[in-house]
Formats: structure tokens, C-alpha cells, sequence
């Protein structure tokens, strides 16, 4: 193990490191979403077009076919007495857990939430709420309540009243009880225990037993997420929330044992990127060595193994600038600065990451499970151009357009010249019909 993991070590002495920095953020970059020419993306497109032509035939077949649950339409849907019963039974102490984790949600969720109609002098906007959201919950590697919580929340904040929820089958052929409990604690009362390729497509187009939705959001794998790229103008998607990815600035104020742990939370998704950029050789050794350590410690020790091999690295960089640029360039999901007192200093020329955690005690478990901001987030680059999921999500703005006689009046001249020098007469005329210009 100590050679293979020492391979992932790079120094910007090395000749050929900018190309090794470059491909491993084309290869994480891949990691998000298949390519629509490949044999996968292919196969995504097909499944699609076969769930929109057959609907529940073909979702009940692929539910069998990936996840090993022969289910009925009848069966898609969890009633309410499962969904209750589940609530009945799961830990207490796990559910008051649950409870304050949906009030830090509901609390931050309701502070940046923008989606106050406006007035202006002859214009405005109106803001309404999406009607129907279809949420995304990964079910295959673990069971994640906290993704229903993430997506859910920030939907209710914003005043949807009809929340879809997917989930695979995975456990004993349904989802998982605190899953479902998380449900009924948010009064969530659809739910469909079927999940990939196949649970997009139903949401996006609708079956006999499935309506559609307006919009898709929730993380997944490659395929689940290829398949919200596919459906996207169907309907709504919030960003590809790919498989998960860590970058963590560091310099010698870091822990070494903490930054290794850090680095292997989000390398055990499997598949999970864990990047550790830094201007101190020392602290890149050190990190390798509690690398080494603590992943033979490790459950899933032969899988977190080649997660670190192909989509990670300790990249030792010749400053902080290389180290912020380079950080910028990946555009992460996640990114923890672990720097000392400099940390918020540092944090302050990041232009491009989902979240950004400062500092020793900011792990991102907290933002996972905590802290108030939704844990589905743009991977695979996506960070450039794309937002964490929040309530602002949840709503579409209208532009409110109201002239008087007298407002147009004012500007009819110049509305007619604009749109004689598109060569739009009909536009033109528009405006004079009404009595207004030559």
C-alpha cells in the first residue's frame, strides 16, 4: 500500500507537473457525468427515451434489472402507514438529531431566501414558487436522510407545496426507514422506491403512476446525473451534484492526521476526489503518512484505495498563489482551507467552489449535516457557473412591465428607431398604431 498511495505525491520540481495537475482535473471533471458520444452516455439516452415511451413497463423492468426489486406500479409508492411506521420505530436520539438539523436548515435556508415581489417605477418582478419538485436520493453505497433534508428544506422555504421523493430500492427491495422517517418528519407523503436513470425519466416526462415534475435536483451518480443533463429542458435541474470531491488548502499550520482524515470522508463515496494542495513539503509527506495509516483502518480500504490513486493527489505547489490559482482552476465541490490564521484571507480569493470551509474546525461533515446550507453542490468543474442548491432554486421570476399613455409616450421614439434598425417593422408599428411617432 505505502508505494501505491505514493504515487498520488507530486512536487512542482517535477518536469511534467502541470500536466499531471491538468489530467487529474480533467479525469475528476469526468467523474460527474458521462460523455453523451460514449457507450454510457448512450445507454443513458436510451433508457430515457424507452421510460417515456413505455413508462411504468419500462421503469418496473430497469428497477429489476439494476437495483434486483421486481415491483409492481402498484408498488412504486410508499403509503403513508409505511412511511409513518418508520417514523415509529427509528431512534429516538437519531431523530431529535434529525429535527435540529431540518431547524439549521429552515433557519439559513429562510435568511437568504430573495423571493420578495418587487415594485418599481412602470416595472417590477413577481416571484412564484415552483409547483412540483422532484428530489433525487442516492440509496446504493449508504443511506442519506441528510440529502432529504438538503433539498427538501430549502424547496419548503420556499413555499413548494408538492415534493416528489426517489430513492432506490436497496434495502430488503424498498428505501431505507430513516429515509422514510426524514419523510414523514417533513410531511412528505410521495415517495417512490425506484432511483437511477430510470426514476429521472419518469419524474421528467410522467407515467400512469408517476406525475411529472417541473424540477429535478438531488446528488447521484454518473448516471443519475447524465440522465437530469439529458432530461434538462423537460424540465429544471439544479447543477450536476456528481460524486463527491474535497480540495483542501494547506499550509505547515495544518494537522497532518486531520487533513488525511478530511481528505478520506469524501474519498469512501466511492467514487470520491481528495485533493490536498500545499506549499509545505513537510506537512505533503506527513499527510501521505496518516494516509497510509489510517486507511488500513478503513472498512472499504481496497476501494478508498483506488479512489485516492485515480482521482486524488497531494500537490506540493512552490506558493500560496500557485496553491489559490490551481484551486480556482478545479473549481471543487468542496473546499477546506486549513491555513492558520490566514485561512479567511485565503478564503477571500477563491472565485470558483460549491462551499468553502475555513478553517481547523470546519470539516466538511458539518456543512453535510449541519450548518444550514444544502450539501448538494456543482461537481465536476461545474462550480464555475453553477451555485449550491438553496431556496432561490425553488422559485421563478416573472418581469412585471406596466406603461401608461404618458410613460410611453416618453420613449416611443426611441423604441421605433431600435427596432426599424433590426429591421423589425411590424415592432415599429406596434408603437405607432397607438398613436406614437411618424
Amino acid at each position: 500500500m505505502p508505494d501505491e498511495l505514493g504515487k498520488i505525491l507530486i512536487s512542482y520540481k517535477q518536469p511534467d507537473f502541470d500536466e499531471k495537475l491538468k489530467s487529474l482535473r480533467e479525469t475528476v471533471c469526468a467523474v460527474a457525468t458521462f460523455n453523451p458520444r460514449s457507450e454510457e452516455g448512450q445507454k443513458v439516452a436510451a433508457i430515457i427515451e424507452d421510460v417515456w415511451e413505455r413508462e411504468d413497463e419500462a421503469v418496473a423492468e430497469y428497477t429489476e434489472k439494476f437495483d434486483g426489486a421486481r415491483l409492481t406500479p402498484e408498488q412504486f409508492g410508499i403509503s403513508e402507514e409505511e412511511l409513518k411506521n418508520a417514523h415509529k420505530t427509528i431512534d429516538k436520539k437519531l431523530l431529535r438529531s434529525i429535527r435540529q438539523a431540518i431547524k439549521n436548515v429552515k433557519e439559513y435556508q429562510s435568511k437568504i431566501f430573495v423571493g420578495q415581489n418587487k415594485n418599481f417605477k412602470s416595472t417590477g418582478i413577481k416571484y412564484t414558487p415552483i409547483k412540483r419538485v422532484g428530489i433525487c436520493v442516492p440509496g446504493a453505497s449508504a443511506p442519506l436522510p441528510s440529502t432529504v433534508i438538503m433539498c427538501a428544506v430549502p424547496a419548503q422555504v420556499a413555499g413548494v407545496k408538492e415534493i416528489v421523493v426517489v430513492s432506490p430500492p436497496r434495502y430488503n427491495g424498498s428505501i431505507h426507514q430513516v429515509i422514510l422517517a426524514t419523510c414523514y418528519e417533513l410531511k412528505i407523503k410521495e415517495v417512490y422506491r425506484i432511483g437511477g436513470v430510470q426514476a429521472v425519466a419518469a419524474l421528467s416526462d410522467g407515467t400512469n403512476t408517476i406525475k411529472t415534475v417541473d424540477i429535478i435536483v438531488g446528488p447521484g451518480n454518473q448516471w443519475v446525473q447524465t440522465a437530469k443533463k439529458y432530461a434538462f429542458g423537460q424540465v429544471g435541474i439544479d447543477s450536476i451534484a456528481g460524486p463527491s470531491e474535497v480540495l483542501i488548502i494547506a499550509n505547515d499550520k495544518a494537522n497532518p492526521s486531520w487533513v488525511a482524515a478530511d481528505m478520506l470522508s469524501q474519498a469512501e463515496h466511492v467514487p470520491g476526489s481528495a485533493i490536498l494542495l500545499t506549499n509545505s513539503s513537510t506537512l505533503a509527506e506527513k499527510v501521505l503518512g496518516h494516509l497510509e495509516n489510517q486507511t488500513g483502518q478503513l472498512n472499504r480500504r481496497e476501494e478508498v484505495i483506488n479512489c485516492l490513486t485515480k482521482y486524488s493527489s497531494i500537490a506540493i505547489l512552490e506558493n500560496m498563489d500557485e496553491v489559490v490559482e490551481w484551486a480556482n482552476k478545479f473549481a471543487i465541490e468542496h473546499l477546506h482551507i486549513q491555513c492558520g490564521k490566514q485561512s479567511g484571507q485565503i478564503a477571500k480569493k477563491i472565485k470558483n467552489a460549491g462551499a468553502i470551509f475555513i478553517g481547523d474546525y470546519s470539516s466538511v461533515a458539518v456543512g453535510d449535516y449541519w450548518a444550514g446550507p444544502s450539501h448538494t453542490l456543482p461537481t465536476g468543474g461545474s462550480a464555475r457557473f453553477s451555485s449550491a442548491l438553496s431556496a432561490n432554486d425553488f422559485i421563478k421570476s416573472t418581469s412585471i412591465i406596466e406603461y401608461s399613455k404618458e410613460k410611453l409616450a416618453e420613449c416611443a421614439e426611441d423604441i421605433i428607431r431600435l427596432a426599424e434598425a433590426e429591421g423589425l417593422d411590424a415592432h415599429a408599428k406596434s408603437i405607432k398604431i397607438r398613436g406614437f411617432g411618424n
